[in-house]
């Protein structure tokens, strides 16, 4: 958020958080490094390469390996990046100066080294499509490795590697993934006559053994994904169209050189912010905004996250919810096709169930049928059931764990709020002995500064903590004691925008508005929050100021 709105009033850093979603067609997410070394090594026709070699050069850590969060979510990163140095010492060229061949094969080794250090048995994220995307690459780099060591290969004659440089023995495919499974899955889908979109983001994994009359021809980015994309191209039997080309460079243009992991983002992106600012209320000048958005966004055949990507019910449960918010006449339908029975697929074919997505549609539910009393008779019995289901979601120590995102603080959140406001009236006991177990463990939880992190501490995580406690039956002291604390952490906290990835999709990420939502709802929550406090008494932050 900007510095000019810190001060201000929440009504006024609302209405400029909107503005600003509003005025950026892209969204706001931080380049990938997984996404930038992928179009690297599929696209070196694009412009711009000597600035993402010397982004990729710049983003390596102390300890060899790149991306963010712990050593397990550095995995697909690093092995991509590696591929993409040993890719342009491969290819090599005339114009590349010494030095950078010099840091590539350095990066290299360094690399190598950091992967093979990892624990071999992980256990690994459940990351987007982390089970092709990884044995894809140990391949690709297993297959270069022999021909950098050949000193007749055609890199000798082109930019030569350091004198006597060699890359070391292949790669051990870490335990847990099975190196034949992105051949497997790719003639699945040859032998049924088609790609399907949902292999269309993660593209690049399977590339390699994808029939080139499957292989989707189209204008734009394939599953609003670079690096699938750039694959497509380097797949093709004719040089890259002008469309992809210009799609490329539209968003390098956004990005200084680089890539996010999806563009543009501006459906999750909207539906969320406004969402997170409705919980303290929206401001009057950016209700047109806000339904414009839900206008634009809602759709009875279903809502997609990006261009290119499946319809999910994540996403159409938010777009539901949000026109209900707002006052437009949208109605649950659209997610009718994701329910399953006893709750909803997040799309169709998937592999794995997100709770995230089911507290949406809950709550999506439950505001219709709120504005719509007639609907109870037939929305009520599968209300019922989806809060059935997410209870028996819920861990015994009071968490619930989603694959959308790193931290239990999310989900838990999510689950708590949709409880809270709709757990119906029949088994509304079992939702409040749920929501209880959840507000006892987030106390437990509480760092000794105030804030709540599964790694570390983070203003994300602490806000999603504060709506918790904020839900609780009873407010009891030391609910009282754990929201000061984390109002004084929150009010203390840099309003810089840059937040760690906590995020899935292939890799880490961070949606920085989405974030900035969150955080500045809460704030409100806790400011206006009824009853005594001891807030009155503390000095003011600089952030306050």
């Amino acid at each position: 958020m900007s510095d000019t709105v810190v001060n201000a009033p929440y009504s006024q850093q609302a209405a400029h958080l909107v503005a600003k979603v509003d005025q950026d067609r892209w969204g706001s997410v931080r380049p990938s490094l997984y996404e930038t070394a992928r179009v690297i090594s599929a696209a070196p026709w694009l412009p711009g390469e000597p600035g993402r070699i010397a982004y990729l050069l710049n983003e390596q850590s102390p300890d060899g390996s790149w991306g963010e969060g712990p050593e397990r979510y550095r995995l697909l990163p690093t092995l991509s990046a590696v591929e993409a140095a040993l890719a342009v010492l491969l290819r090599g060229t005339t114009a590349m100066p010494a030095e950078t061949t010099r840091r590539l094969a350095t990066a290299v080794d360094r690399g190598l080294a950091a992967l093979r250090a990892l624990p071999p048995a992980g256990p690994w994220p459940d990351t987007a499509a982390g089970e092709i995307l990884v044995p894809s690459l140990v391949a690709r780099i297993n297959e270069q490795i022999p021909l950098i060591a050949d000193d007749t290969s055609a890199v000798h004659n082109r930019t030569p590697v350091p004198d006597s440089w060699r890359p070391g023995p292949q790669l051990t495919l870490p335990h847990g993934y099975d190196r034949a499974l992105p051949e497997y899955a790719a003639k699945r889908y040859t032998s049924a006559g088609g790609l399907p979109v949902k292999l269309h983001h993660t593209f690049e994994g399977i590339a390699a053994y994808i029939p080139q009359t499957l292989i989707p021809d189209r204008p734009d980015l394939l599953g609003s994904s670079p690096a699938a994309t750039a694959a497509r191209a380097a797949t093709a039997p004719t040089s890259p169209s002008a469309g992809t080309v210009a799609a490329l460079e539209s968003v390098a243009q956004r990005y200084a050189g680089s890539f996010p992991e999806a563009a543009p983002i501006l459906v999750f992106e909207r539906l969320w912010v406004a969402a997170a600012l409705a919980r303290a209320g929206l401001p009057a000048a950016s209700l047109p905004t806000v339904r414009r958005w839900a206008a634009e966004i809602y759709d009875p055949r279903g809502v997609r996250g990006a261009p290119g990507l499946m319809t999910d019910a994540d996403d159409t449960a938010m777009a539901v919810l949000v026109s209900s918010l707002v006052g437009l006449p949208h109605g649950p339908e659209p997610l009718d096709r994701f329910h399953n029975g006893s709750h909803y697929d997040c799309y169709i074919g998937e592999d794995t169930g997100s709770v995230t997505a089911n507290a949406h549609a809950l709550q999506a539910l439950g505001a219709h049928q709120r504005r719509h009393p007639g609907t109870e008779r037939t929305y009520g019995p599968r209300t019922n059931k989806l809060r059935d289901w997410l209870v028996g979601r819920q861990r015994p120590e009071g968490t619930w764990p989603d694959k959308w995102h790193a931290s239990p603080y999310y989900a838990t959140a999510r689950c708590v709020s949709a409880l809270k406001q709709y757990g119906g009236q029949y088994g509304a006991d079992h939702a409040a002995a749920a929501v209880g177990t959840a507000v006892a463990w987030t106390v437990d939880t509480q760092r000794d500064d105030g804030s709540w992190g599964v790694w570390g501490g983070t203003a994300e995580e602490t806000a999603y903590a504060a709506q918790i406690l904020l839900s609780a039956a009873e407010h009891r002291p030391q609910h009282a004691r754990a929201l000061h604390r984390a109002e004084t952490y929150l009010n203390g906290v840099p309003n810089n925008g840059h937040h760690p990835a906590l995020w899935h999709d292939k890799t880490l990420y961070a949606p920085g508005a989405m974030i900035e939502a969150e955080v500045l709802a809460v704030r409100e929550l806790l400011r206006t929050r009824p009853g005594p406090s001891e807030r009155e008494t503390t000095t003011p932050t600089d952030a306050e100021r």
